[in-house]
């Protein structure tokens, strides 16, 4: 076949080429002009987004007005119930001559009066406490809500973090591959090279450039899903990777250091607002008293007078109204109890068993550093030298080639699962915990 044969086969495929190279170097200056308007910025630290996160959420400012409700309340249930006006008519005729008559008869007066409950000191002390230990829950879930925030927040820039990297892997992959294609390409017109050649070089680049707007897509939805905590700091730049190769817990006091799990902590106070309720039951055992003053007016010809009264409220089934209310409220403590030590187990073998990930992947990860990436990295550079020197074919460089990114890939993703275990582990807490160091030290893959 002559080489005439050829060239309207190599316009078409090239005609995609140069549309695709078209289409990539807008999306690099458009990328290029972002990049230009924050290049006055500082990178993008995972510190920092997680305090934008922090300062930006409604969440947090919404518990902060629902623990500003729970002290009003505080302070409302301190206080005596409010005093009752009675205002009636006593005593009125309804037949004989004086019917309906206020002044005629010697008992008919009006009455106006005032009625107050005793409350107890220590009931109302024990209300006020029920409502000050909802005012400390309310604080404890913001604290879980705080450290919930900064753990997806670590967990969306870490997922950016990568898939910008795998996408920086596949472009300068995709870059070599066309450069090897423009090679093959010149050597087939000098005569020195096959159609084969070029055939799979621009088969790999399109291969290339496919993976790379897969890749480009990630990187969209992770600078997406990082905005939604962070707002518009998340088309800043990212700074390097965060040391994931310690953890701020220690195995060997795991369960001492996830007893103040914020989670752990909600349901703590929530054993208080128990065992405050308890104490309000215990106190209604006891009635309260309600005293009461009338002043009562009669006609002209009759003295007006005053009545004095005292209302004891008579508890004549207390085993079965305010001893079962005490000993519901007993229950509740034993029920937040058991549930508080059994979340604390369930917290304490999740977190094992994230620990042991963590530690397998930095395991992993040290093996592609010192073995897996160099020799797929060597590998290819000797099936470039062999076709350089006329003992191989551009297919085997270009297989070389996708099986070098693979490895990279999969490093990159193997350090990116150990990233979000790290994160996962790492913001359990709030940052008071020293840094325990693990067992395996390494770089992050290249």
């Amino acid at each position: 076949m002559s080489r005439s044969a050829l060239v309207p086969h190599r316009s078409r495929t090239s005609g995609r080429l140069t549309f695709r190279a078209k289409a990539g170097a807008a999306l690099i200056a458009a990328l290029a002009l972002v990049a230009s308007a924050h290049a006055a910025d500082p990178p993008l630290t995972l510190v920092a987004a997680q305090r934008h996160a922090i300062e930006r959420s409604r969440q947090l400012a919404g518990q902060d007005f629902a623990v500003a409700a729970a002290r009003d309340l505080a302070i409302a249930a301190g206080q005596r119930p409010d005093p009752v006006v009675r205002i009636g008519l006593d005593n009125l005729p309804v037949s004989g001559s004086d019917r309906f008559s206020l002044t005629r008869d010697f008992m008919t007066m009006g009455r106006i009066g005032l009625m107050q409950e005793l409350t107890s000191a220590d009931k109302l002390l024990s209300r006020t406490g029920r409502f000050e230990r909802e005012a400390e829950k309310v604080l404890a879930q913001k604290s879980a809500m705080a450290a919930t925030i900064e753990r997806d927040t670590a967990l969306a820039w870490l997922e950016r973090y990568y898939a910008e990297a795998m996408a920086a892997v596949i472009a300068e992959f995709g870059e070599q591959a066309k450069l090897e294609v423009e090679a093959a390409d010149g050597a087939y017109r000098a005569g020195r090279g096959s159609q084969s050649d070029i055939l799979v070089g621009r088969s790999a680049v399109a291969m290339f450039e496919d993976r790379a707007s897969e890749a480009q897509r990630k990187v969209r939805t992770a600078r997406v899903m990082l905005a939604r905590w962070i707002g518009d700091a998340a088309v800043l730049p990212l700074s390097g990777e965060p040391a994931i190769d310690t953890i701020r817990l220690d195995t060997a006091t795991l369960a001492t250091q996830l007893a103040h799990h914020p989670q752990i902590a909600v349901l703590d106070r929530q054993e208080e607002i128990a065992r405050a309720e308890a104490k309000i039951a215990k106190a209604n055992r006891e009635s309260d008293w309600t005293v009461e003053l009338a002043y009562q007016q009669r006609g002209p010809s009759f003295s007006n007078m005053i009545s004095i009264g005292v209302s004891i409220p008579w508890q004549w089934d207390r085993s079965n109204r305010q001893d079962r209310e005490l000993s519901s409220k007993l229950a509740m403590i034993e029920q937040t109890k058991a549930e508080r030590d059994e979340l604390l187990r369930t917290h304490v073998a999740e977190t094992r068993v994230l620990i042991e990930e963590w530690e397998t992947g930095r395991q992993r990860m040290s093996l592609y550093q010192r073995d897996l990436l160099p020799l797929s990295t060597a590998r290819t550079t000797a099936l470039f030298s062999a076709y350089r020197g006329g003992k191989g074919s551009l297919a085997d460089v270009l297989a070389a080639r996708r099986s070098e990114i693979d490895v990279r890939l999969q490093a990159l993703q193997l350090a990116a699962d150990t990233a979000r275990t790290w994160a996962q582990i790492n913001f359990l807490l709030p940052g008071v915990v020293p840094a325990h160091p693990g067992t395996v030290r390494q770089e992050a893959p290249k």
